[in-house]
């Protein structure tokens, strides 16, 4: 057999890293793990990158960089983007970047075979014989990941097609943070609400409670000032601001970033969520005291931060689940 080709896997999530090693199983590779983009080029300067699988949303280095940096120094290596973000312009400027192709996140054995078919990269990939684990020591490591790294990437591929469904919508680029997770304890889920609170009187925020099997919680949208009178500009909405203006306005772009995020989130869970109606905290809804949230002793909450390109305008969504929910959330997650 010949030498092993080698390759670099780029992707800030322990899981994503995992589940591309599990993918390449098959084939006769060497491969090098790069949790953020600086550590990719620097393998790739190594010799250790014939072929790159980036990500896009790292933190330090993001893959729009590190192609950008390619590009610039014309580093040898070839690059495919997987990403959790599929808005049409993210692999449009992936390509026009010099990558040689994108497949969506999550990643498995047949989407890469394709892929590696798709890109005429299949001859060049020798099959193993009797295919094995050929991970490096770091993907053996990550059999052992915590829940919260789980949650990491389910998060970040629910993200991306939540933004994909609003960049439809509105006809902007949504750029897309690394989203962030915890487990927070019940200390720390009261000053968030105090926080939302003071919050929502000088802001638009939307809450909406969803409902699955053993699952519960609230989805909350929220936006200051200032990105409502731009996104009223940017949806063509003349005239004065007012309540009943605003409250539409919010409920369309909740109905796209809420139910899209969970329906995603959903279906990597095998769950389907029921959503309540949505309120607007503050007028029709107010959060619980912080005395009933005395008998909660930690949750998770999962926050995004959307922004639209080329415009002030920013929102974040806020996912909190009720404390009982965390053993169903954990056993479904503990099965991928």
């Amino acid at each position: 057999m010949s030498t092993p080709i080698p390759i670099v896997i780029c992707d800030d999530s322990g899981l994503a890293r995992k589940q591309m090693a599990r993918a390449l199983a098959e084939w006769n590779v060497e491969i090098t793990e790069a949790a953020h983009g600086l550590e990719a080029l620097e393998a790739v300067r190594a010799g250790k990158g014939h072929l790159l699988f980036l990500d896009l949303n790292m933190p330090i280095m993001d893959g729009y960089q590190v192609l950008e940096r390619i590009r610039q120094q014309d580093l040898q290596t070839l690059v495919i983007v997987v990403s959790g973000d599929v808005q049409s312009e993210a692999r449009e400027r992936v390509l026009a970047l010099g990558a040689l192709g994108f497949i969506a996140k999550p990643i498995d054995a047949d989407s890469l075979r394709q892929a590696l078919s798709d890109y005429g990269l299949s001859h060049e990939l020798e099959p193993r014989a009797i295919p094995t684990d050929n991970a490096s020591p770091e993907v053996h490591a990550a059999a052992a990941l915590s829940l919260k790294d789980y949650y990491q990437e389910l998060s970040n591929v629910a993200m991306g097609r939540a933004a994909e469904l609003l960049a439809r919508l509105l006809g902007v680029f949504v750029q897309l943070p690394v989203p962030r997770v915890r487990l927070i304890e019940a200390e720390e889920i009261a000053a968030l609400l105090e926080q939302l609170r003071i919050e929502s009187t000088s802001s638009g925020t939307l809450c909406q409670g969803f409902l699955g099997p053993g699952i519960a919680g609230e989805a909350l949208l929220i936006f200051d000032q200032h990105s409502l009178e731009d996104m009223a500009r940017l949806m063509r909405i003349e005239g004065e601001i007012t309540p009943p203006v605003q409250r539409e306005m919010l409920m369309d772009i909740a109905n796209v970033l809420i139910s899209a995020y969970l329906g995603e989130l959903g279906q990597q869970l095998d769950i389907s969520f029921n959503q309540g109606a949505p309120v607007i905290l503050g007028q029709h809804y107010r959060l619980p005291d912080t005395g009933i949230l005395q008998r909660w002793k930690r949750t998770l909450s999962i926050e995004v931060g959307y922004r639209i390109e080329g415009y002030d305008i920013s929102c974040n969504l806020l996912l909190l689940f009720t404390e009982d929910s965390i053993p169903a959330l954990n056993e479904r997650t503990r099965f991928l």
